[in-house]
């Protein structure tokens, strides 16, 4: 038994040393560990959750660690953007400081995508507490396709659509 324990605790170390920050950091298991539709969406739902608290408080660093280099972001009233650190320069000049996102609950799909990850799909709100507080708030819809690659969870794409007024 206390041999089992020791070799347990000793995988663990070597996971945490070798698998590096964005691994340990988003604490949820490999694709290849995921064994049903249940554990695939707690896992994403708290990718979900680590893009957008990153995204409200502005923690570039976090946010930048959640999206591969190559990253395709499609927004039906920015445009594209392409690229991890133009992905950055975009969030830390227009939403920093002046947006919030929150997930409406209930809209959350979450499908898995074999050999390669997870395609999300889902309805947030968007508010400005900083410019206003008359309670509107923006609307969208978006797709973001999580790969599990090289030890960690990533955003491929996003199509982020759908955007207006919240009704």
């Amino acid at each position: 038994m206390k041999a089992r324990y020791a070799l347990q605790i000793a995988m663990l170390a070597a996971t945490l040393m070798t698998a590096g920050p964005a691994a340990h950091a988003q604490k949820v298991p490999p694709l290849d560990q995921i064994k049903t539709r249940q554990e695939l969406e707690s896992a994403i739902t708290a990718l979900d959750t680590a893009v957008f608290d990153a995204y409200n408080t502005c923690d570039l660093v976090k946010f930048n660690s959640l999206f591969t280099d190559d990253v395709e972001f499609y927004h039906d009233q920015g445009g594209v953007t392409l690229g991890n650190k133009e992905l950055t320069a975009s969030v830390k000049k227009n939403i920093c400081g002046t947006t919030t996102r929150e997930l409406v609950p209930g809209t959350l799909k979450i499908y898995p995508m074999k050999g390669y990850g997870a395609v999300e799909i889902g309805e947030h709100h968007f508010l400005h507490p900083w410019k206003q507080d008359h309670g509107v708030v923006g609307r969208g819809r978006f797709i973001m396709l999580w790969q599990y690659k090289d030890g960690a969870w990533k955003i491929t794409r996003v199509i982020s659509y759908d955007h207006s007024l919240a009704q």
